[in-house]
């Protein structure tokens, strides 16, 4: 017991000991400068320094632009413009509507089916909800509508028969919302457990990895031949915009973010030369 109370001592009384280090011109031996100093002085300076360092570069990544060279920080304002984008496209979405019913209002007054006096009183009254508000085509719309509509099956069907790709399931679960274009839903819906990993379905380089109010964290990875895969409402993204992913790579874990959702999932997205498809038509998502 003595000799380890003798041995702590003697270290620490090493650690006091005075050193002096001297700087001597080697022609006449005259002394120039010197440094009293000892163990413990070293100890102290060295962490002391060391902290400082960790501490500037702390600084300069977090407060300064500095941080925007570094890969995977995004411009400083880039998220508040897209916010205020977000807000102004709800708005002209909004303006839209406003005008197309004016105007379907403004043709039954034409064809007298309707007074100025009601006109005027719907139209102060109507309350505009993109999300509720139902506007009737007429039947040259109608028309329109479906020539679009067979030219894009055609257009789809003729991708399917001409282009080839090997693509894995980014995930392995049971579809819980289905692809469906007439309610602008060209995404399918996978029902997982937090935190489940999600895999690039084929090499190809990450375009956009950040998180965005209605979707959560979102990321977008580019394939060769023209061929975008979406994957949304993320628990937490693994890489950053710019890397390269090889396929089967996990690139984030799964999770329930973002305001458009219910529950854990993933909306995963599948475009074709700048059309979306239905990822079932390539992947087989079946447990």
């Amino acid at each position: 017991m003595q000799s380890k109370n003798q041995k702590s001592k003697g270290f620490l009384k090493k650690l006091t000991y005075h050193y002096r280090i001297l700087i001597i011109n080697d022609d006449t031996y005259e002394e120039k400068l010197s440094f009293k100093l000892n163990r413990l002085n070293v100890f102290v300076f060295t962490g002391l320094f060391a902290f400082f360092l960790i501490a500037l570069t702390t600084f300069l990544i977090a407060f300064t632009p500095i941080r925007t060279y570094i890969p995977g920080y995004t411009a400083p304002g880039l998220r508040k413009e897209a916010i205020r984008l977000h807000l102004k496209t709800d708005s002209l979405e909004k303006a839209l509507l406003m005008n197309t019913f004016y105007l379907n209002q403004l043709k039954k007054v034409l064809n007298n089916e309707i007074s100025m006096e009601e006109f005027n009183k719907s139209y102060q009254q109507k309350k505009f909800n993109p999300d509720t508000l139902k506007l009737a085509p007429g039947k040259i719309d109608s028309l329109l509508r479906k020539e679009v509509e067979e030219r894009e099956r055609f257009k789809l069907n003729q991708q399917k028969n001409t282009l080839s790709y090997d693509f894995i399931p980014p995930v392995k679960g049971i579809i819980v919302n289905k692809f469906d274009a007439s309610k602008q839903h060209y995404a399918v819906d996978i029902a997982l457990k937090k935190g489940t990993p999600v895999k690039s379905i084929a090499k190809g380089r990450v375009i956009f990895a950040d998180w965005s109010p209605d979707t959560g964290n979102t990321i977008i990875v580019k394939h060769p031949d023209n061929v975008i895969s979406i994957y949304k409402h993320n628990q937490k993204l693994l890489r950053h915009t710019g890397d390269l992913v090889q396929q089967g790579e996990v690139i984030a874990l799964s999770g329930n973010t973002g305001e458009k959702t219910t529950g854990p999932h993933l909306h995963f997205e599948l475009w074709l030369k700048d059309t979306p498809v239905d990822p079932v038509d390539f992947i087989n998502f079946k447990p």
